[in-house]
């Protein structure tokens, strides 16, 4: 089992930017892929990044490209999400999520532990 905590979410206006943090335990996170996914009110959850165990492989949406960077440090079994240039339209709560097995996913179902999410709000 591994479970997921994640924190940094706030309030942020337009253009600003958070540093989400996802902290695991129970197992050493350098076994696991991780993602970033977020839901926001009314509507279906979405992929936003992914990194492979070892820190070298990231992927986005099309959406966060530029913006975004997930990172990771094995070592304080820990992954961030860094968004800069936020928008309104990014509101949301975000969710980390960890799976096992060789391949990093853009699809929610094949994660096998989430955090309980960090409510982000961009105001316009």
């Amino acid at each position: 089992q591994v479970q997921l905590v994640e924190s940094g979410g706030g309030l942020v206006q337009a253009g600003g930017s958070l540093r989400l943090s996802c902290a695991a335990s129970g197992r050493t996170l350098s076994n696991y892929d991780m993602g970033w996914f977020r839901q926001a009110p009314g509507k279906e959850g979405e992929f936003v990044a992914a990194i492979n165990r070892a820190g070298g492989y990231t992927y986005y949406t099309e959406s966060v490209k530029g913006r975004f960077t997930i990172s990771r440090d094995n070592a304080k079994n820990t992954v961030y999400l860094q968004m800069n240039s936020l928008k309104p339209e990014e509101t949301a709560v975000y969710y980390c999520a960890a799976k096992l097995g060789v391949l990093v996913t853009t699809k929610g179902d094949e994660y096998d532990y989430w955090g309980q999410g960090t409510q982000v709000t961009v105001s316009s």
